[in-house]
């Protein structure tokens, strides 16, 4: 059975949560107020980066991943889009503090995403004409896509943090294997 851990220890990892929503709202924050919404008559609507692979572009996303849900009435989406994952975050916060046998990656990784998730959060609250999308990435026509949708920094920490938690549990598990266990016992 896996050691307890500290208060310390399930608190420290929310010093990320904190920097992912500081860094999205700051990162949101300065596009609203430098970049213009975009439009495909204004060429200072796109600011490339690396060229065309990743450009900024500032657009608003009123649904959720690839603009889902977008065509529904705005109080479904209101309950859907806001509500919901609220109470999801809420939810998940709430298991990440009563479970101990999450490692310390894991608890990190939990934290990124609940910071991601609030970061977007705000902006369905607070920002009526959408979340502030800003990240154009160029996507060599895979799946059927020239570009990649175009995300922010708290759909980059979700995404980021939910593959290393995935991650981490395959890990646990191959280590954890019968194979693993049975030269544990044949080495006592």
């Amino acid at each position: 059975m896996a050691e307890k851990p500290s208060l310390k220890k399930k608190l420290l990892p929310l010093l990320l949560t904190a920097f992912v929503i500081l860094a999205d709202q700051l990162t949101k924050a300065l596009v609203v107020k430098y970049i213009p919404l975009y439009s495909p008559f204004n060429e200072n609507s796109i600011i490339p980066l690396l060229g065309d692979f990743v450009r900024l572009i500032h657009v608003r996303n009123k649904a959720v991943a690839f603009s889902i849900g977008s065509s529904l009435p705005l109080e479904t989406r209101r309950i859907l889009f806001s509500f919901i994952p609220l109470a999801i975050i809420a939810f998940v916060f709430v298991l990440y503090f009563r479970h101990n046998e999450f490692t310390g990656l894991q608890r990190w990784a939990i934290c990124g995403i609940i910071g991601g998730g609030l970061g977007n959060l705000i902006d369905r609250f607070f920002r009526p004409a959408g979340v502030v999308d800003f990240i154009d990435c160029y996507f060599f026509g895979l799946f059927g896509l020239e570009r990649w949708p175009t995300f922010n920094v708290a759909d980059s920490a979700v995404v980021v943090c939910g593959i290393l938690f995935v991650l981490t549990f395959i890990v646990q598990a191959k280590n954890e294997s019968p194979d693993t266990t049975r030269q544990k016992e044949a080495s006592l």
